[in-house]
């Protein structure tokens, strides 16, 4: 006993498959999103210069824009922005000569990239 289809019943039954998958990936790419940005904000928190701990205790990972396929986190510093320049680049003392630079964000961006692909790779492949 064979059932019968009509194409437009097959049409509808295939969106419907890519729709839920759409959606898995959708869910997929946002949990990795999050947690590479936590990975980034606490790496740049670890290998920031200390002198107090408020310039490392300041960066925060908060979501800048989101809708049902998108989301946009941004990792930064909201009250102590002004000295990540000056402490990722190095500056000019007062009196001359120069403060060496510490990279810390740059070495966390990259290894936030890296961990981003590794988790949407092996979200797909899954």
């Amino acid at each position: 006993m064979s059932k019968t289809y009509s194409i437009d019943e097959m049409a509808d039954a295939i969106n419907k498959g890519l729709q839920e998958y759409a959606n898995l990936a959708a869910t997929e790419m946002k949990s990795a999103v999050r947690k590479s940005a936590r990975t980034v904000k606490e790496q740049i928190s670890e290998n920031a210069p200390v002198r107090t701990g408020k310039y490392a205790k300041s960066w925060v990972a908060k979501t800048t824009e989101e809708n049902s396929q998108k989301l946009v986190q941004t990792v930064c510093s909201p009250t102590r922005y002004m000295l990540a320049h000056l402490l990722e680049k190095g500056h000019a003392k007062r009196g001359g000569g120069r403060v060496a630079a510490k990279p810390h964000i740059a070495p966390a961006e990259e290894a936030g990239m890296e961990l981003l692909q590794q988790l949407i790779e092996k979200a797909l492949s899954d």
